[in-house]
């Protein structure tokens, strides 16, 4: 193939992940539009054939891009904030740029952005390479020590200082260094429980995330219902306003109608007025939490009233008894305080380091020495072993045990605390999510009765038989019962979020 893989007829492996599907369609393009394709000689034949066998690559080039693309890996995450696939999980975008979000990928983008998160997230990390450092200092290490030491001469052949072995010493040397001692254990253990710490702060911020996240989500969704509601009041507002004016010119009822009328039309524009003002504050706390370029062309395609199934109690109790990071970090806390104790309690200990040494140490940088006609070797080996036995530092010791100790006890009083408040948690946040669902029933049927209650009214006030106040009551009664109803909707949503703070599992389906 000329231009191409020439000998073979098979692709090689990875072409197609290299491919920039737009500069093959610009490409094709201008093939298309260019001259070159008309064959006015035996070279232009040839390069006739070879564009076309370049365009037909180009055509297999996307078409592989393509299917790689949509054959991605999916990883996905739960509200715990582990392991994320950005492809799969990221929002589809209308062909005008607005972006169509899923509470799910709301989620996504939320740990992506979030400060405090991230935050939290670096410093189970940060905690993490501590406790691999910790490791690592029980692990022999290697050192290349390199010196030269000067000593004036004492004029007799040897040195002024006694300390030095020659006038001029060379040192070049590689040490192997190990210390053994108890403390070095105990430090593993407590960097081990001090990331177990970080990693359960991580969980709990990301759980708090998805309460913020949520109520923020279907707090936009709620505004956008309750500013189509607003709009729809206005609109019969107005409505009832014209007939009041149309009887009124008939004769058939008083000027007072008109004016009730149009006050309550007026009260509607303001609501609507409201109710579009919440939205924009609504959407504009959504976009801080999901948008680093604070962006607002997103919209948000979940359903605020999606029926969604409220655990059994016991369910609750026993992911919660699993899963709640507030225990699971209290644990490990009190973890943490157990291995500092032993980490002090080591200071009585004695400590023993190992030393190996190969290289030189003479008055010549070289491997040999010159002495009496002849060579000796410089280059050899020694070994060394110190034994440090604590005998006196007038109470130091003690009283970082003693310190250690009053942690320990206040983590243990800290781990009960947690775990009371656990237990009262799952009733009352349970107890919330369960009223929240059985009155959100009663909010529906109660906005389904006020407007139609409206429509009768309003029937029966054309025929003459109800007043103005019976028709502005029902316009009012309608209005707060379906508003309601969607703030019924969020407190279930946000009730359920609150749940998952206890138990990690996010019920959105």
């Amino acid at each position: 193939m000329a231009g191409g893989f020439a000998g073979s007829d098979v692709v090689p492996a990875g072409v197609f992940a290299r491919v920039n599907p737009v500069f093959i369609c610009e490409s094709l393009i201008l093939w298309e539009r260019s001259g070159l394709a008309v064959a006015v000689s035996h070279r232009d034949k040839f390069m006739k054939k070879a564009f076309k066998l370049r365009y037909l690559a180009g055509i297999l080039a996307l078409s592989g891009a393509l299917a790689a693309c949509a054959g991605a890996a999916q990883i996905t995450t739960n509200s715990s904030g582990k392991s994320l696939n950005l492809q799969t999980q990221r929002a589809t975008a209308a062909p005008d740029g607005t972006i169509r979000l899923t509470l799910d990928e709301a989620l996504v983008r939320a740990r992506q952005n979030s400060p405090q998160f991230q935050a939290a997230l670096g410093e189970a990390q940060i905690a993490h390479e501590d406790s691999k450092q910790a490791k690592d200092t029980l692990l022999p290490s290697v050192a290349y020590n390199n010196q030269v030491l000067y000593t004036q001469s004492n004029g007799v052949g040897g040195v002024r200082y006694i300390a030095n072995n020659a006038v001029h010493e060379y040192i070049s040397q590689g040490n192997v260094h190990e210390a053994l001692d108890v403390a070095g254990i105990y430090a593993v253990r407590r960097a081990l429980a001090a990331a177990a710490v970080a990693r359960a702060r991580a969980e709990i911020a990301s759980r708090g995330l998805v309460v913020t996240v949520v109520q923020n989500y279907f707090a936009a969704l709620a505004g956008q219902r309750k500013a189509d509601l607003a709009q729809k009041a206005a609109d019969e507002g107005d409505q009832f306003l014209n007939l009041t004016k149309n009887l009124e010119s008939g004769g058939e009822v008083a000027h007072s109608d008109v004016i009730k009328a149009e006050l309550q039309a007026q009260e509607r524009r303001r609501q609507l007025q409201e109710a579009r003002l919440a939205l924009l504050n609504a959407r504009l706390d959504l976009t801080v939490l999901l948008f680093p370029d604070f962006s607002d062309r997103f919209e948000l395609t979940d359903d605020l009233h999606a029926s969604i199934p409220l655990p059994t109690l016991d369910e609750v109790k026993a992911q919660a008894s699993r899963e709640n990071p507030d225990v699971r970090g209290a644990i490990a806390v009190v973890q943490q305080a157990k291995e500092n104790v032993g980490f002090e309690r080591a200071g009585y200990l004695p400590t023993l380091s190992l030393d190996y040494f190969y290289g030189i140490d003479a008055s010549r940088f070289a491997t040999n020495s010159i002495f009496m006609g002849g060579q000796i070797p410089n280059l050899g080996s020694s070994a060394s072993v110190t034994l440090n036995i604590p005998i006196w530092n007038w109470g130091a010791t003690q009283s970082r045990v003693k310190q250690a100790q009053i942690r320990q006890a206040q983590s243990i009083r800290e781990l009960s605390f947690a775990q009371r408040k656990l237990l009262a948690e799952i009733q009352s946040l349970y107890n919330e999510a369960d009223t929240a669902l059985n009155e959100l029933s009663g909010l529906s049927r109660s906005a389904e009765l006020a407007a139609e209650s409206l429509r009768l009214t309003a029937l029966r006030y054309k025929g003459g038989e109800a007043t103005v106040l019976e028709v502005v009551d029902a316009q009012t009664t309608s209005a707060q019962a379906a508003n309601s109803y969607e703030d019924g909707a969020v407190r279930y949503r946000v009730a359920l979020a609150n749940l998952q703070t206890l138990t990690g599992v996010m019920s959105t389906r």
